[in-house]
């Protein structure tokens, strides 16, 4: 039997102009899908742009294998026929999916967060990576990667961290008693002026917080852009302990006091009756 016999010209030509097709359509459906995905991410959100994207891509493809199969002569009324009971088989057996892929929807058109922004959700905080149709992806400060359903992220509570351009830094601040409300008060605020990343609009802020067991409690508000947020974290406590300690106010912390040797032993217990008290108790004055 020659080749010939087993595949005829007709079917290679269908075979060569499928091949034509696949090799000419999916590099352009690569190519529409990161256009698409830009242009979006530039006028809607990075969120939208991979969205919109994702679904080009995937019409793109159903649509490039119907056009093969009928390239093929194949009907497609079986085909569909047997892809409504699948899916409809699919739709009991996959309810999750099915309401992670509504909940997906509702994330998006809500906003309450987009791609880059760092959110934090129950124990875990990072950077969304992207909002997917079943999942939003979260990459953790340590590099680590987490992959949260949307339906989870609709039901919990979300904070997003990032979303607004200034961030309130909130310091602790405890002295002695022994130091000046007032002097303190304006050290604090002589430091909030001089640092270059804390921002005088809103202005800072220092609230008396209570008398505590061994110290003098305030709280210390001072505003930054976002980015900056680290960076005033880490320069405004060097800069309270340095400046404290050149003025002379000090910092209490708790004392612990450690007894060693004989001071450890029981302490010794005497049985004394009245007149014996009475010899070592002192005389009244007059």
């Amino acid at each position: 039997m020659q080749f010939t016999e087993i595949i005829n010209p007709e079917l290679m030509a269908d075979i060569i102009r499928a091949l034509v097709v696949i090799i000419i359509v999916f590099p352009l459906l690569i190519f529409m899908r990161r256009w698409l995905r830009k242009v979006s991410s530039r006028h809607y959100g990075e969120h939208y742009g991979m969205l919109i994207g994702k679904i080009f891509y995937y019409i793109g493809v159903v649509i490039l294998l119907i056009s093969i199969l009928v390239e093929f002569g194949l009907s497609l009324t079986p085909i569909l026929g047997v892809g409504g009971i699948l899916g409809i088989a699919l739709g009991f057996a996959s309810q999750t999916s099915v309401s992670n892929v509504i909940s997906g929807f509702f994330l998006i058109a809500e906003k309450s967060f987009e791609v880059g922004d760092v959110i934090t959700i129950q124990d875990t905080t990072g950077v969304v990576y992207s909002i997917d149709t079943l999942s939003v992806k979260i990459r953790m400060f340590d590099n680590r990667y987490v992959r949260i359903p949307n339906e989870m992220m609709l039901k919990s509570q979300v904070i997003n961290i990032t979303r607004f351009p200034i961030r309130r830094l909130e310091f602790r601040i405890s002295v002695a008693y022994k130091e000046d409300m007032t002097r303190v008060h304006d050290i604090l605020v002589d430091l909030a002026n001089k640092n270059p990343v804390a921002l005088q609009e809103p202005a800072p802020l220092i609230i008396f917080d209570s008398f505590g067991s061994s110290s003098i409690d305030f709280a210390f508000h001072v505003w930054s852009e976002k980015s900056e947020f680290l960076k005033l974290r880490n320069t405004l406590y060097f800069d309270i302990k340095k400046r404290f300690d050149e003025e002379g106010i000090e910092i209490p912390f708790p004392h612990v006091s450690l007894y060693a040797g004989s001071a450890t032993d029981p302490f010794p217990v005497m049985v004394m009756n009245k007149e014996e008290m009475q010899v070592l108790s002192p005389a009244p004055k007059d």
